[in-house]
This record gives C-alpha cells, sequence and structure tokens, in this order.
C-alpha cells in the first residue's frame, strides 16, 4: 500500500486516491498507508479536497454556468461550496486560470454569511490551511487572502447591494431561504462579468420555488444532489434518529435527501400564492399580537411552540394582516417557551398575546403571567377541526390580505402541506395554528364584532 506512493509526488499520485476507498480496506492498511507517507504529503493531503470529497461535492466538468448542488441537511454542502471558492483562489479550477480575484459571497443574512460561510465548522476560513487562510474584516464585509483575491458578503434582504460590483464567481448558500430570492439573484446575474466565464455556486436545500425551478431548466445549470445519510462522519445515533423519525415522509426526502417536493394535493396554501404576498416592512400597525400554540409536553422531543406575530392596519377600509416573525421553538420546559413567548411580546411590542388552551387550560395562563404577570393574554378554545379553522384563513391569502414580511422557510413548508394525508399523520402543525390564531384574531374577530346574546 504504502509502496504504491513511491517516491512520486503526491500531486500525481492522489488523484487516483480516495479517503472513501481507503476506509474501506480495515484499520491496518489504514495503518501502513498513512505510515507510509512523509510529514510533507501529510501536509499535503490534509488539505487536499479532492481526497475527503465524496464524489457529488466535486464540481462537474465541462463547460457550465451555474453549479447547483442540493442537499439535505448535514449533507456535506456548505464544505462543497466552500472549497469550491478556495479552488477559485488558488487558481485550481481549470477555467479560473491564475485564480478569481472579486468574489460574491451571498446568504439568506449578513449573520449567516459570516457564521456559516465564513466562521462556520465548514466555512471558509476553517477549510484554508494557515498559509493561504483568508483575513474577516466584519466592517468592510470582506475577506481578503494572501494573493491578494477579495471576497464581498451580501446579504438577500438587500438585493440592491449587489449594484456597483463586478465579480470572477459567486458562492449562493441556502438559496431557497433567501427573503428576496427573484431580485437578488437578478442583481448577482448582473454582477457576474470578471473573466472568461464567470460562475457561480448554488447550495441550498430545496423548497419548491419557481426560482429554483428557473434554474433547474437552464441548460447552463449543471445539479448534483447530496444525502445527509451520506455524510459518514455525523454521528450515528443523529442518523438512526432522523431516518427513523423521518425517512420515507415528505420532510424527510426534501430536508435528508435534497429532494424538491411540489405541493401536495389537498394542502390549503401554495408555493406559488405563498411566493405573491412576501413583502418588505409592514405600514403603520394599528395592532400587533404573538399567538401561541403551546407543546402538549416538554423536553427534547416535545412537540414545537408554535409563536408567530403578526399585525394589522386597514387599506381601504379593508382589515389585512401582515406575518411579522415566527419565533417557534420545540424541546423546552413550559417556563423555557413562556419566556420565548414573552421576548416577542417585547420586541416587537406586541398589543396581546393569544394562546390556544385546549392543551393545558388555564395552566398555559398561568405560564405565561409568571413569564410577564403585565403581557395581557387571550386564551383562544378550539371547538372546530384545524383544517376548518385555517381554511378561512387560506382564503384571506388567496384575497392577498395577508403578508409575509419575509421568508419563513419552516413555517412556508407546513403551511403547503398542510391538509394532506401525509402531513397529517406524521406531523403536528404548530406553526400553522399558531398563525390562524393570529389571523384569526386581527382580522376574523374584527369582521364579526361583539356577540350579543338575548336577554331570557
Amino acid at each position: 500500500m504504502a509502496g504504491s506512493l513511491g517516491s512520486a509526488p503526491l500531486t500525481k499520485a492522489v488523484p487516483v486516491l480516495r479517503a472513501e476507498a481507503i476506509a474501506r480496506l480495515g484499520a491496518k492498511k489504514i495503518r501502513v498507508f498513512s505510515d507510509g507517507l512523509t510529514p510533507a504529503q501529510l501536509r499535503y493531503l490534509t488539505w487536499h479536497w479532492p481526497f475527503w470529497a465524496r464524489n457529488n461535492q466535486l464540481p462537474p466538468s465541462g463547460v457550465w454556468k451555474t453549479w447547483l448542488l442540493m442537499g439535505g441537511r448535514g449533507s456535506g454542502k456548505t464544505r462543497a461550496g466552500a472549497e469550491w471558492i478556495r479552488a477559485q483562489v488558488e487558481g485550481r479550477s481549470p477555467l479560473s486560470g491564475r485564480g478569481c480575484r472579486r468574489i460574491a459571497l451571498v446568504a439568506p443574512t449578513l449573520l449567516d454569511a459570516r457564521e456559516v460561510m465564513i466562521e462556520g465548522e465548514s466555512g471558509l476560513r476553517r477549510c484554508s490551511p494557515a498559509y493561504n487562510r483568508p483575513a474577516f474584516s466584519p466592517s468592510r464585509r470582506r475577506l481578503e487572502w494572501p494573493n491578494g483575491a477579495v471576497a464581498y458578503i451580501f446579504s438577500s434582504e438587500d438585493p440592491d447591494s449587489l449594484r456597483g460590483p463586478q465579480f470572477d464567481c459567486a458562492w449562493c448558500d441556502e438559496f431557497c431561504s433567501w427573503t428576496h430570492v427573484e431580485r437578488t439573484r437578478d442583481m448577482l446575474r448582473f454582477a457576474l462579468r470578471l473573466g472568461l466565464l464567470p460562475r457561480m455556486v448554488v447550495t441550498t436545500t430545496p423548497r419548491p420555488i419557481a426560482p429554483l425551478r428557473q434554474m433547474l431548466t437552464d441548460p447552463l445549470t449543471v445539479t448534483s444532489r447530496a444525502r445527509t445519510m451520506e455524510n459518514r462522519l455525523l454521528p450515528d445515533s443523529f442518523l438512526s434518529e432522523i431516518e427513523a423519525r423521518y425517512g420515507g415522509t415528505f420532510l424527510g426526502r426534501q430536508e435528508l435527501d435534497g429532494e424538491v417536493i411540489e405541493d401536495h394535493a389537498g394542502a390549503l396554501w401554495s408555493r406559488d400564492c405563498l411566493a405573491e404576498i412576501i413583502t418588505g416592512q409592514p405600514p403603520s400597525l394599528e395592532r400587533i399580537v404573538v399567538a401561541v400554540d403551546p407543546p402538549a409536553s416538554s423536553g427534547e422531543k416535545a412537540a414545537e411552540c408554535g409563536i408567530i406575530v403578526a399585525g394589522m392596519a386597514k387599506r381601504e377600509g379593508q382589515a389585512q394582516a401582515w406575518v411579522l416573525a415566527d419565533r417557534t421553538v420545540q424541546g423546552m420546559k413550559p417556563e423555557a417557551w413562556a419566556r420565548a413567548v414573552m421576548t416577542a411580546y417585547e420586541d416587537f411590542n406586541a398589543d396581546q398575546i393569544v394562546a390556544e388552551a385546549n392543551q393545558g387550560g388555564e395552566m398555559v395562563r398561568t405560564v405565561l403571567g409568571l413569564a410577564n404577570p403585565d403581557a395581557p393574554i387571550k386564551l383562544v378554545h378550539a371547538s372546530r377541526g384545524k383544517h376548518v379553522r385555517a381554511t378561512p384563513i387560506a382564503a384571506l391569502y388567496e384575497q392577498k390580505r395577508v403578508h409575509h414580511c419575509g421568508r419563513f422557510a419552516a413555517l412556508e413548508d407546513q403551511m403547503c402541506t398542510f391538509g394532506t394525508v401525509e402531513f397529517t399523520a406524521t406531523n403536528s402543525p404548530d406553526r400553522v395554528d399558531a398563525l390562524v390564531w393570529a389571523i384569526t384574531s386581527l382580522v376574523l374577530d374584527l369582521k364579526r364584532g361583539p356577540r350579543l346574546r338575548p336577554l331570557i
């Protein structure tokens, strides 16, 4: 084994070697292999990504403008994106020549760009050797490599920030969670105008949104897919648990297998409908509520505690709702999720907390009251089924009377599967329940007005 390397430079020997293949040889042969490497070869191998990567983490060959890597959670797509950028900077890409010099890094938010793409465990600084590690300047929102290459970070919340600059290449992370997907994508395309063939890599957990469908049909897009279960560096306990819980379900196919799951027949909402009601800042709101769907149990395996913040304003005499935030939490004890509710109440200067009391009754009021005795709390009771309560809310969405101030990916995923047999059999729609209570309180109850009882 060690002799197969001989005295030849490792750069020539490595392409025929892959970590996956060596791992199958067994501990004894692995030891023989590693013992046969010189210190210089070991250092080289440590940072030689093609040795460690799976096939679906390596860029495709041929001429393309977009490499779309759709992967499940923890499948290694972030590392693949970071390593592709590193290859562009170091001039190891066939079309990058002496290396790309100006790079765009685009994430859902600036914080995501910093915490995931730059400083994260699979980010650019972690995957670069010390001699070529980029320096990050948060105030200038840029990374600078020793060879002079510079990467600038951008947020999908501010597409116009991409006006003006120009780039050789780009890395777009979690594309399907961008706030303004189409506008940010368009502004980035205008900016990719340096070099012989400016290209970008898009790493994302897929969701069936129109911009992703358009990208998939583009003849200059090459698509790769990566499954969570393929990443054997993840703990076996984690892989076993998520496979047992989500394997074969629509959520598992999307979040673990990286499949594009289209809208389900029978769902009350569609992706296209939601795409049309995404907006920016809301108008001056007359009323804001925090709606809560408490979990029936507590602890790590407890259901989510749905927490949705929404406000109401009138346009042309008609009440309309704006969804401001999804503050849903999971696996918390009552005192913890109650604090999360009150944090949302204070952050948005809300007027009222609306909490479903079917699970826990007055206990819900007591727990919330302990977190903030001064907050006005309204308990609501579900006398009808979830689907019946949600149907008029879905109608308000169709009428464009509900707007989302940004992208709420987890909430949208629940909405676009709510009402289907597969979803109701395996999930508790806590976010949707909280959403329904919020909009009912803001719009429908306002329309109904007070109820009068006859005197007998």
